[in-house]
Parts: structure tokens; C-alpha cells; sequence
């Protein structure tokens, strides 16, 4: 219990990391328009800066929706307003710009500290932590590096840089995460579309995850049909053939007939466990039969790979909900078996309040790509059908984390 404790620490400062990574980089940025914002309106009294503000503007609004994209991709989707307007008229009359501008001026600021904080803590760790490996390189009479105070000449003073890289450890694991959320939220919030927003944004949104269904929809009854037309259908067919012969050669010779009605027998059985197979991936009966954590263990007992399940689901969920787990451990644990090297995997699903979470961890080689063919676009469609997120953390290296959130309405 400890050491899965002490994984899923690391995998989520490893997340963090990546998060305020992203966020500094999106700071830079928007610390580059904010100074950018200043300087059109400080020559706006001379009337320079009224011709740069349509281009003061556009960028902007670019680099809101550039962080509107890091934030979809690590969780829920951040909408973007509508078209914004350039004219600094309209402009300054828009709640979404005035937001976006607010939004500027605490990611430059603030995120951009947390960024750099975010950066530097893993740093320190490891150049403390390390530092019994070159203290002898530091030339005679200089202060130590990271300290500053004092100069350590001896084992005793190198033992306690040591120990001021486990701290700087300890406090990466323990703030990362709350930095990346705090880091984050300022573009949650301003970034959004508002109250004054009309509806239309709503009606794309559902819109688009209509279509993510109906694919996915049109996608299972290709695979149903693919089953039944080159599985089954074929089975059936040899049964067909077989027993004619069979038939034919009842009379001349009964020994030759019962080895054909023997193999027909037996195409006959390949069929009907393909016709169950198709029924299952319909909508499996174990989900009915034993609920959602029996057929989840029943997944990883027929897995591959080493595989630990944690449900925490007090009652149960409705059939949608329950299906889509299902299918999204199922579809993660084909590609553990099939891409990732992994030696084990865990699967933790946790009811919270109305959403459900679904989190599979592996220790692959890491490296998923959506784009790569993995299954993760059939994922994907499957949790927006619901209109649920999924975010995936799968560094090189690995280790790969998948995590879905749906909508369960308990």
C-alpha cells in the first residue's frame, strides 16, 4: 500500500510538473503581451498606441486561446467566447476581453512565479541532493552553491545539503499539485465564457459531442458487422456445407459422415461463442450480473499484464455510465498489453460526488500519442459522448496515466 501510495505521489508531481511547465510557458507569453498592452496604452496619449491596439488586441486574444488549449488537454474544456473584437471601442465595452486582459495580468504575474517556483524546486532537489557527488569541486573559500551562508568543508556540512535536497523533494511532491491548480485557475475563470455568454456556445458544444457519439456509434456497428460478416457468418456457412456433405454421405459411407458432422459440430460451437463475443462487446452481461466492480476484476483477471482494481462505487450507476467505464478500462488495457512493455497496471475508479473517476496507471515505456492509433480517439469519443473529459499524462519514460471523469449524476 505504501509503495502504490508513494507512485501515485510521484505521478502526480510529475503531472504538476508538467502542468506549471506548460503554464510558465504560456506566462512568458502573456507577460510579452501584458508589456506589449502597456506600451499601446501609454502611447495611446500621443496617438501611437490607438493604431497598434487592433494588433495589441489580435495578440490577445491569440494567446488566450493558446492557454484555452493547454487547459482543454489537461481537463475540462475551456470554451472560447465567440469572435472577439479588435476595434478598441468594442472592445473595451466586451466583458470576455476585459477578462482576458485580467486574465494577462495575473498569469504574467502570479503565474509566471509559480512557474518559475514550480521549476526551480525539482532543480534544487536534485543539485542538493546530489551534491555529495561534486562538493570537492567547488573552489576553496566559495560559498556553497544553494546555501550561500556557509562553506562546508567536511562530511557533516555535505550531510546537511543532503538533507536540504530531501526537503526540496518533500515540498516538490507536496506543493507541485496545488501550484498547477493554482496556476491554472485564473484561466478556468476568466478564460470561460460568462454569464452574459448566449446560449450558442452550449448548443455547438453539444453539437460537437453529438457528433463524437453518433462516430462512435457508427464506429461500434462497423466493428459489430466486421464480427458477425467475417467471424460468424463464415462459421455458419461451413456448418451449412458441412452438413451437406454430410448429408450426401450418410448413406455410402457413415464413418466419413460422422467425422463431418463431428467438424460440423464444432464450427457450429466457434459460432456461437463469436456470437456471444459480439453480444459482450454490445453491452456485457457481467455488468447486470455482478456490477461494475466484478467486471472490472473480471478484466484483470483475463489481462496480460499484472493488473491491481480498486472500485469505490457505493450503489450503482446507470447503464451508460457503468458501459463506458467498462470499455474505457477494457480498450486501456488492450494497449497496455499491446504498446506499453509494462510489467504492471492499476486501475482505480472512485465515485465523487456527481462524476465518476476512472484512472489507469502503467509502468511502460510511456510515450502515448492520441494520434499514434491506439484506441485513445475511441476513448476519447466514447467519454465526450457522455459528456465526460479525459486527460492523458504519458511522458517518455513512462510512466502513462489515463484519467476520465464522467458525469453519474449520484
Amino acid at each position: 500500500m505504501e509503495a502504490k501510495r508513494l507512485r501515485e505521489a510521484r505521478a502526480t508531481a510529475w503531472r504538476a510538473f508538467v502542468e506549471l511547465l506548460g503554464g510558465l510557458g504560456t506566462a512568458c507569453l502573456a507577460l510579452a503581451v501584458l508589456a506589449w498592452l502597456v506600451l499601446v496604452a501609454l502611447t495611446s496619449v500621443i496617438g501611437i498606441g490607438l493604431l497598434l491596439a487592433p494588433s495589441a488586441l489580435r495578440l490577445l486574444h491569440a494567446v488566450a486561446d493558446v492557454e484555452r488549449r493547454r487547459l482543454s488537454r489537461r481537463g475540462a474544456e475551456v470554451l472560447a467566447p465567440g469572435p472577439l473584437p479588435t476595434a478598441l471601442r468594442e472592445a473595451a465595452a466586451d466583458p470576455a476581453t476585459r477578462r482576458e486582459v485580467l486574465w494577462v495580468a495575473a498569469h504574467a504575474t502570479g503565474g509566471l512565479l509559480l512557474g518559475v517556483i514550480g521549476i526551480q524546486l525539482p532543480a534544487w532537489a536534485l543539485r542538493d541532493f546530489t551534491f555529495p557527488l561534486w562538493w570537492r569541486m567547488v573552489p576553496e573559500g566559495d560559498a556553497t552553491p544553494g546555501i550561500g551562508l556557509w562553506t562546508v568543508h567536511d562530511w557533516p556540512g555535505v550531510a546537511t545539503v543532503t538533507l536540504l535536497g530531501v526537503v526540496w523533494a518533500v515540498m516538490t511532491v507536496g506543493l507541485a499539485p496545488g501550484m498547477a491548480r493554482l496556476q491554472s485557475s485564473w484561466g478556468r475563470r476568466l478564460l470561460a465564457p460568462g454569464p452574459e455568454t448566449d446560449l450558442s456556445l452550449r448548443i455547438a458544444e453539444l453539437t460537437s459531442t453529438r457528433a463524437a457519439a453518433l462516430d462512435a456509434h457508427a464506429v461500434e456497428l462497423r466493428r459489430i458487422e466486421r464480427s458477425l460478416h467475417d467471424g460468424t457468418q463464415n462459421r455458419l456457412v461451413a456448418t451449412t456445407v458441412l452438413l451437406g456433405a454430410a448429408r450426401r454421405m450418410l448413406t455410402r459411407d457413415p464413418a466419413e459422415a460422422e467425422v463431418l458432422l463431428e467438424r460440423a459440430q464444432g464450427a457450429a460451437e466457434q459460432a456461437l461463442a463469436e456470437l456471444r463475443a459480439v453480444a459482450r462487446g454490445i453491452l456485457p452481461p457481467v455488468l447486470a450480473d455482478r456490477g461494475l466492480a466484478g467486471a472490472l476484476s473480471g478484466l484483470a483477471s483475463g489481462s496480460p499484464v499484472p493488473c491491481q482494481v480498486e472500485v469505490d462505487v457505493p450503489a450503482r450507476l446507470a447503464a451508460s455510465v457503468e458501459s463506458t467505464a467498462y470499455f474505457v478500462v477494457a480498450e486501456a488495457l488492450t494497449n497496455v498489453a499491446k504498446h506499453s512493455g509494462a510489467t504492471h497496471v492499476e486501475v482505480d475508479v472512485r465515485s465523487r460526488g456527481p462524476r465518476l473517476h476512472v484512472r489507469i496507471t502503467d509502468d511502460g515505456r510511456g510515450g502515448a500519442d492520441e494520434d499514434g492509433g491506439s484506441g485513445l480517439v475511441g476513448i476519447r469519443r466514447r467519454v465526450q459522448a457522455l459528456d465526460g473529459t479525459l486527460t492523458l499524462t504519458s511522458p517518455p519514460g513512462g510512466p502513462t496515466t489515463l484519467e476520465v471523469e464522467l458525469p453519474c449524476g449520484s
